[in-house]
């Protein structure tokens, strides 16, 4: 797939949750106030972060697939990690935000002895609609993601599933402070509070996993591993060392010493460290960075 028909797809996948996000964000905020729902208007607050997720990968993902220039000599893939990091940003803000509200609730009902209100049926039946609807989105999303070899839309769809997690707990918390009677209605911000633990975590996960390949961190060892094994399998290389790694988003650098027989003629390393090339981007994609130094070795 190229470049343009790849960032075709990832708009078309992003638009379509935007909008799903967008009509979800109204129809929660909606329902939250109508139906008295501390719950429901955390999980609309969660649909609208969401909803702002999806605008900052389409931006960042047009800059992304920008070819290399004199200013960026190993193209502008950085761009999807930051956008990744950004998402899991708004995440951890939104999840400290309702873990917050919801103990503040139950704080002033337990302690305080503050009446908490039923939540109202149109609550329940909102977070009801919220969760088939976000599944969708995120199978849709995530397959789409994989696909396309693309963080940031993976990371969204990871985005919507906290969405689609935060309206289970919403639905269990609001469905049981109908259900169960008035002594039951903590049950819609402690629904809130556990969801919010749920993004929270998923939000630390993206924002160490982007922050570490914005801070140049290596490759795994089994990567590193797989890629000192392909230049061995080469005849004329007799040893490979100082190899250094990382991501540039969904692609990688790889910069390597590889150790050749000194007596070989010049055109025989370039033809062997040329096939070294193309077997490592048969593995890890055409747009991989190689930079080998051969060092002679006598035999």
């Amino acid at each position: 797939m190229d470049d343009k028909t790849r960032e075709k797809e990832i708009y078309k996948v992003t638009i379509i949750g935007g909008i799903a996000n967008a009509i979800l964000v109204i129809f929660k905020f909606i329902a939250g106030i109508m139906a008295n729902s501390a719950a429901m208007l955390a999980d609309a607050v969660h649909s609208l972060s969401d909803f702002i997720t999806d605008v900052i990968v389409l931006v960042f993902v047009k800059i992304s697939n920008r070819p290399k220039d004199k200013s960026h000599d190993y193209g502008h893939g950085k761009f999807e990690t930051l956008a990744t990091l950004i998402i899991g940003v708004a995440l951890l803000f939104v999840g400290v935000m309702i873990f917050y509200n919801g103990v503040i609730k139950i704080y002033e009902n337990v302690w305080l002895g503050v009446r908490l209100e039923s939540p109202g049926m149109l609550a329940f039946w909102a977070a009801i609609v919220s969760i088939l609807i976000k599944e969708i989105v995120y199978q849709y999303t995530v397959r789409k993601g994989r696909r396309l070899n693309s963080q940031a839309v993976v990371a969204n769809a990871w985005h919507h599933r906290s969405d689609a997690l935060s309206s289970v707990g919403t639905a269990l918390g609001i469905g049981g402070a109908i259900f169960l009677g008035e002594e039951w209605r903590i049950l819609d911000p402690i629904a809130a509070v556990v969801v919010s633990m749920f993004i929270i975590g998923m939000a630390i996960k993206l924002f160490i996993r982007s922050l570490n390949e914005l801070l140049e961190k290596s490759l795994p060892d089994e990567v590193e591993n797989e890629i000192v094994t392909i230049a061995e399998s080469f005849t004329m290389v007799k040893n490979v060392h100082d190899i250094r790694t990382r991501g540039i988003g969904n692609n990688i650098a790889v910069e390597m010493h590889v150790l050749m027989d000194g007596n070989l003629t010049l055109k025989a390393t370039h033809d062997t460290t040329e096939a070294i090339e193309e077997k490592l981007r048969g593995k890890f994609g055409e747009k991989t960075h190689i930079a080998i130094h051969v060092e002679p070795v006598e035999e």
